[in-house]
């Protein structure tokens, strides 16, 4: 029985995506849950399994294929085993085998095709097609993959710049007024050293996050207002209690945990912030889903913890755990990363002092914290040193006042400075 192995349902703001590496090859066997592929969107990297066992028969899409929801890109034969891809793969090896029997002075010839058709088949269809029509030989062009396989877009690069050597045109030799030829001069001397350059695409995560930063600077009218926290308080109940609250809960006690719970606070108090625009209309949103921005390899993501203000202090915890471990390894859901009305980045993990972030569209604001330094303040008219956090608040001026956004910072730092008011809800 033949199975057509198709992209899943995307989400409806995702038109299409990429098809990375296949991980199965054409005429090998696979069981059922096996990853085929992994196809990259604008949020996330989703796998495509095989939906039983059985052999790939036949890879319609090739690698770096732009694909949309329900498009086949493999079929798979579940009435075929590994047995019979095995036989199928070696008969044309039985063929050369009975051409060399008809003409045995050639059989070192013979079996030297042979053996380089056999390294061919380890390459994609399209990538041998390639190789054919440019009469190429696969050992001369560098793989991008670490097990040695040619991409498609391996095959094209090198061609590109063999055909742009090739195009190169040869500096005439100068001559003088007497039609005799000069001598060139020998041309600048280059820096000792390479200077290598490498020009790779963006990634679907890349481009998507790019469009939306310009989109939030062109079409929001942002400001962002600062403030700084005295974290000595925060820190000292953090260190009382951690030990207790990692052995009760089984999940450390970080600050993130507090700026939700105060964030959350705060957008009760001025619920402009967690409204959204939509046309000529403010959406007000009754409930608290806050994203938190989280940095992987593939970029930055910002998955939702959903309705965070009736989640407790592990409960947050535990879910920002959990979607920084998954945004690793690439396992996050499209529908933990669509919506929120909230966000919170923390570049203080990598050393940022201070900076302007940039709104999620179409939220309407998003909170920035920073790295923690001991900093002299005044206290009661004496200089001390405390442990000091700037935070900064970008918002969209169209729809929140000044006077809404510098209070909401306010009531953040009044919570983070007192946080039995996170308890009391004052």
């Amino acid at each position: 029985m033949i199975i057509d192995i198709k992209v899943p349902q995307l989400a409806e703001s995702i038109a299409e995506a990429t098809l990375l590496a296949w991980q199965k090859q054409a005429g090998e066997a696979v069981s059922r849950g096996d990853n085929l592929i992994d196809i990259e969107t604008d949020k996330v990297t989703l796998e495509v399994t095989a939906p039983d066992d059985g052999v790939l028969k036949e890879i319609v899409k090739e690698e770096g294929a732009s694909v949309g929801s329900d498009e086949v890109i493999a079929r798979l034969d579940t009435g075929a085993t590994a047995d019979s891809a095995a036989a199928a793969s070696s008969e044309p090896e039985r063929t050369a085998e009975a051409a060399s029997a008809d003409d045995r002075a050639s059989a070192t010839e013979t079996d030297s095709e042979a053996a380089d058709d056999g390294s061919a088949r380890k390459q994609s269809p399209a990538v041998r097609r390639l190789l054919e029509e440019h009469q190429l030989d696969a050992d001369s062009i560098p793989p991008s993959r670490a097990d040695g396989r040619l991409t498609k877009q391996d095959v094209l690069s090198y061609i590109e710049l063999r055909d742009k050597e090739a195009a190169e045109p040869e500096q005439p030799q100068p001559t003088a007024a007497d039609g005799t030829e000069q001598t060139a001069k020998a041309p600048p001397a280059q820096p000792a050293g390479e200077r290598p350059e490498e020009r790779v695409p963006m990634t679907r995560l890349r481009k998507r996050v790019a469009e939306r930063l310009l989109s939030a600077q062109h079409d929001h009218a942002l400001l962002t207002t600062f403030n700084e926290i005295n974290m000595a308080p925060l820190q000292t109940l953090r260190e009382r209690y951690k030990k207790t609250f990692e052995d009760s809960h089984g999940v450390k006690l970080g600050f993130m945990s507090f700026f939700t719970k105060a964030a959350v606070e705060a957008l009760k108090r001025f619920p402009v912030i967690n409204a959204s625009i939509d046309g000529e209309d403010i959406v007000y949103h009754g409930y608290f889903d806050i994203g938190i921005a989280v940095s992987s390899e593939r970029g930055l993501v910002v998955p939702i913890v959903r309705d965070a203000d009736q989640l407790s202090f592990a409960d947050i915890e535990s879910t920002i755990r959990d979607y920084g471990e998954r945004a690793q390894s690439g396992k996050l859901k499209l529908e933990e990363l669509t919506g929120g009305t909230f966000t919170i980045t923390n570049g203080g993990v990598f050393g940022s002092l201070m900076s302007t972030p940039i709104i999620n569209p179409p939220q309407s604001a998003i909170l920035g914290m920073h790295a923690i330094q001991d900093r002299p303040v005044a206290e009661n008219g004496e200089i001390v040193i405390r442990p000091m956090m700037y935070v900064a608040v970008s918002y969209d001026h169209r729809i929140v006042d000044g006077r809404e956004a510098v209070q909401f910072l306010v009531t953040i730092k009044e919570m983070i400075e007192d946080p039995a008011r996170l308890l009391l809800e004052v």
